[in-house]
C-alpha cells in the first residue's frame, strides 16, 4: 500500500496571503508552484492508495484553509482521502471545533503548527487541544521544525519541546513533519524513546546531502521503522519523492561513506501509517 501522509489543498488567492506565497519561494532552488486546487490534488495523487489532506489554520499569519473546505473535498472520495482538521489555540473554543470535526465532518486527526501559529507547544491553550485529541483518539501532525515565513517564530519550532507533550499525554499519537529539520537528530532521539511519536520524510529529498545525513542518522539509531512516507504536495510530488529516496546513495559513488539501506526505504514507501495511528 502507498500512503501519502502529508498533502495540502488550498485556493491560494483566497486562503493564503501574498506574503506567504512570495516567501514560499525560499523553500527550494527551483520555483515552487503553490497552486493546489482539489482537482489538481486529485490528479497528482492518482497512483496513491490513501492520502492525508491537511487543513491549515493560522490566525497569526492570516492563513485560513478551513475544515469545511478540506472535509468537503474528502467526502467526494471517502475511499481514498482522509482529512486532518486545522485548529488554532488562539481560538476561543478550539475543543468545540475538534468535536465538530470529529463527529460532524468525519475528520481523522489534527494539524498543528507552533511555528506558524505562534504558540509554545505547552501553552495551556494548546494543552486543552491535546487532551481533547487524546480523548477522541485523533492523532496530530505537528509541523515542528523550521519554515520560510519571516514572521514565523523559531523559538517555538524545536522538536525537543514535543517531549513534554508526549510525557503529559502518553496515549496521544503524533508525528513530526519533515523530520523536524534542521533538528533531525533531536527528532530521531525523540521518536526512539517515545513509543507514540513518529516522523515523516516529506519535502526533504531536494536537499540531498542533508537528506542523506537525516536517513543515516535514523538508520544508525534504529528508527527507520517509525518513519512515514509523505510528499508535502504541492511542494513535491509522489514520483519525485519515491525516485529521490531510491537514488539516495548515488551521490556517494566513488566514496567509502556508509549507504542507506534501500530495503528499509522500500519498507517506508510501503508502510501504512493509518494503521499505526489508528486512523482507519
Amino acid at each position: 500500500m502507498l500512503v501519502d501522509c502529508h498533502t495540502h489543498i488550498w485556493l491560494a488567492d483566497q486562503q493564503l496571503t501574498p506574503e506567504f506565497i512570495r516567501e514560499a519561494q525560499l523553500m527550494r532552488s527551483d520555483p515552487v508552484d503553490m497552486t493546489t486546487t482539489p482537482e489538481q490534488h486529485w490528479a497528482a495523487q492518482a497512483e496513491v492508495d490513501k492520502v492525508v489532506v491537511l487543513a491549515f489554520e493560522s490566525t497569526h499569519l492570516g492563513i485560513h484553509v478551513d475544515n469545511d473546505f478540506v472535509a468537503g473535498y474528502c467526502r467526494q472520495h471517502p475511499e481514498k482521502l482522509l482529512g486532518l482538521a486545522g485548529v488554532d489555540p488562539y481560538w476561543p473554543d478550539p475543543v468545540a471545533e475538534i468535536e465538530r470535526c470529529k463527529h460532524g465532518l468525519g475528520m481523522k486527526g489534527l494539524k498543528m503548527s507552533p511555528i506558524y501559529q505562534g504558540f509554545h507547544p505547552m501553552d495551556e491553550r494548546a494543552v486543552r487541544i491535546y487532551a481533547a485529541a487524546e480523548r477522541l483518539g485523533m492523532p496530530i501532525l505537528f509541523h515542528q521544525g523550521t519554515t520560510f515565513p519571516r514572521r514565523a517564530p523559531l523559538k517555538y519550532a524545536h522538536p525537543e519541546q514535543l517531549e513534554e507533550v508526549a510525557l503529559a499525554f502518553p496515549k496521544l499519537k503524533f508525528w513530526i513533519a519533515h523530520f523536524g529539520h534542521p533538528w533531525y537528530e533531536e527528532t530521531v532521539c525523540l521518536i526512539r524513546k517515545q513509543p507514540n511519536v513518529f516522523t515523516d520524510l516529506s519535502a526533504l529529498w531536494y536537499r540531498p546531502w542533508q537528506y542523506y545525513n537525516i536517513l543515516m542518522c535514523a538508520q544508525e539509531y534504529g528508527v527507520l521503522h517509525k518513519v512515514f512516507f509523505g510528499t508535502d504536495f504541492p511542494v513535491a510530488t509522489v514520483a519525485d519523492t519515491i525516485d529521490a529516496n531510491r537514488r539516495i546513495n548515488e551521490q556517494l559513488e566513488g566514496t567509502r561513506l556508509p549507504r542507506v539501506d534501500l530495503d528499509q526505504i522500500e519498507r517506508i514507501i510501503a508502510r501504512n501509517p493509518l494503521e499505526i495511528l489508528e486512523m482507519e
